[in-house]
């Protein structure tokens, strides 16, 4: 398997610093699985203004998933997502600074045409476009367009994404044709102009925690979102993580994500986490479930987001005042050995701007701008 280089990006953790950023409110209903959280509507105007504010608070990067079938339920979770890649660069040509990472899935999208619409967002953003790559997928997501691979396990959908990001890297990179003769990926005498701004290529970020993913995100990305059930579990991914990156000769990033629930106090913010909790959307957590297929038969076990949306947080949570939910977020750093935080919020308007108050000035001191 080719090992890309680990070319150095204008981040906070290039020079020991953390990386902080949001995962873009894109579908309806955020991340919390209530009918008794904000409302999310997913639109293009909460996302305008959740970026703005991003960029204006000082956050180091923006990123979106990518999600073409929801949850269903009371709140219908999910069902209503924008465009990743859309979205992306049209909030690329209104900020100047902050990074704008968007995601594509690798059996869904040929790489020729993503190695061209990431050198475009590169363009729009004059040198800020990153690339979320998703090797994995769920099945009826899927299925609804007729793409579901049936002969293509977990293993073999990682090998295809490998040399998939291959293509996508080679026509980054490489001037004239490039060609390559793949298992899965063919490229003759392919031609990509233009080229990134980005030298030798925009920033690339993956998730996944499973050997296969793990291996794939070493030889192929800048940084991994890892997930746990708790600070142990993570610190534990995270340091394996990062040790087989070095023996590949590699320097890879972990993040995480976190939801913020900031109160004046800590006990309002409990009061808040409890009203969240009262709105439970059970039928839009069984049907997640289904997604998930509950028990991974792939890789044996539970995944760690449908058993932390049991409580109907669908990432861990962070509840508190701005001192406890700074002490917690170092806590969860150092303990994990975390690389940043993607942060996501019940009401972005209103966390991004409790955040910019007393939240964000504490880490930029503690990690460094």
């Amino acid at each position: 398997m080719p090992t890309i280089s680990s070319p150095v990006f204008d981040l906070p953790s290039e020079s020991g610093g953390k990386d902080f950023g949001i995962f873009m409110p894109i579908a309806n209903g955020g991340w919390i699985l209530s009918t008794t959280a904000p409302k999310i509507d997913g639109s293009y105007e909460y996302n305008r203004r959740a970026a703005l504010l991003a960029e204006e608070i000082g956050l180091d990067f923006i990123m979106s998933m990518a999600k073409f079938r929801g949850y269903g339920g009371v709140n219908h979770q999910w069902d209503v997502a924008l465009d990743s890649t859309v979205l992306m660069s049209a909030l690329a040509a209104q900020t100047k600074r902050v990074k704008i990472w968007t995601t594509f899935q690798t059996l869904l999208h040929n790489p020729a045409v993503v190695a061209k619409m990431i050198a475009t967002l590169d363009q729009v953003s004059n040198g800020r476009a990153g690339l979320n790559v998703v090797p994995g997928a769920f099945r009826d997501e899927f299925a609804q367009m007729g793409v579901w691979p049936e002969t293509l396990g977990h293993d073999a959908r990682y090998d295809y994404a490998g040399e998939w990001m291959e293509a996508v890297r080679r026509l980054w990179e490489e001037d004239g044709e490039v060609t390559l003769d793949g298992k899965y990926v063919k490229l003759d005498h392919c031609i990509s102009e233009p080229k990134p701004l980005q030298k030798p290529r925009p920033f690339i970020v993956a998730a996944g925690q499973s050997e296969k993913g793990m291996d794939f995100a070493i030889h192929n990305t800048d940084a991994l979102f890892i997930g746990g059930r708790d600070d142990a579990e993570m610190r534990t991914i995270s340091r394996r993580a990062k040790e087989k990156a070095k023996a590949a000769g590699r320097r890879l990033r972990t993040y995480a994500m976190a939801i913020i629930v900031q109160g004046e106090t800590d006990a309002e913010a409990e009061a808040m986490m409890d009203v969240f909790r009262d709105g439970f959307d059970a039928e839009g957590f069984r049907n997640m479930l289904r997604a998930y297929g509950v028990i991974d038969a792939e890789i044996g076990k539970e995944n760690a987001m449908t058993a932390r949306a049991r409580t109907g947080f669908m990432a861990p949570h962070i509840a508190g005042s701005a001192e406890t939910i700074v002490k917690r977020i170092e806590q969860a750093i150092d303990d994990t050995d975390l690389d940043g935080l993607m942060l996501i919020f019940p009401d972005y308007e209103a966390g991004l701007k409790k955040l910019a108050q007393n939240v964000l000035p504490a880490l930029r001191a503690r990690y460094g701008a």
